[in-house]
Formats: C-alpha cells, sequence, structure tokens
C-alpha cells in the first residue's frame, strides 16, 4: 500500500513539475512579449511626442507653398495679359499695316492712271 502511495505521490509531483515547467516557459515568452511591447511603446511615444512639432512644421510649409503658389498664378496672369496685349498688338499692327498698304496701293495705282491718261491726251 505505501508503494501505491510512494508511486501516485511521485506520478502527482511529476505531472505538477511538468506544468511549473510549462509555466516557467510561458512566464519567459510573456516576458519576451513584455519587453518587445514596452520598447514598441516608447518608440511610438517618442515618435508622437514630435508628432505635434511636425505638424506645425508641414503646415507652415503648406502656408509657404500656397504663398508662393499664389505669387506665381500672380505672375502667371501677368505674363498672360502681357502676351494678350502683344498679339493684341500685333493684330492691329497687320490690319494698319495692310490699311496702309492698301492705302499707297490706291493712291499709287491712281496716281499711275491719271499719269497714263495725261500721256494719252
Amino acid at each position: 500500500m505505501v508503494t501505491v502511495v510512494v508511486i501516485i505521490n511521485t506520478l502527482i509531483s511529476l505531472v505538477l513539475f511538468y506544468i511549473a515547467w510549462q509555466v516557467w516557459q510561458i512566464k519567459g515568452r510573456i516576458a519576451w512579449i513584455t519587453d518587445r511591447l514596452t520598447a514598441y511603446e516608447k518608440c511610438s511615444q517618442t515618435l508622437l511626442s514630435q508628432a505635434p512639432q511636425n505638424l506645425d512644421i508641414s503646415q507652415q510649409n503648406i502656408r509657404n507653398l500656397r504663398q508662393r503658389n499664389q505669387s506665381l498664378q500672380f505672375k502667371l496672369q501677368q505674363v498672360r495679359q502681357i502676351v494678350s496685349l502683344l498679339l493684341l498688338g500685333q493684330r492691329l499692327g497687320k490690319g494698319y499695316i495692310s490699311q496702309s498698304k492698301s492705302f499707297w496701293q490706291t493712291k499709287t495705282v491712281t496716281k499711275t492712271r491719271m499719269n497714263n491718261s495725261n500721256i494719252s491726251s
């Protein structure tokens, strides 16, 4: 009977020892996971603590780009107006030149006809 009790106690001790060993391994895994999570938390905290400053810098950069864009838009509008004026001047100039050419051509033709008619008379 004592032998049976000793064997049962030994078996129980072995099962409990196996369970304790498994718990110890789980404890090590949990400790490793805790260390990883702590490291991730520190990294994210560092990044997030700089976020307001980075957002301010980004907003300032956006404001600067918008101002620069407005300036470039204004300059582009001025260039478009200048080009429009130049094209208008070119059109008017062509019209004026063709009118003056036709005016001088009609005078020349008229003078030539008058001279020809005077010569023939």
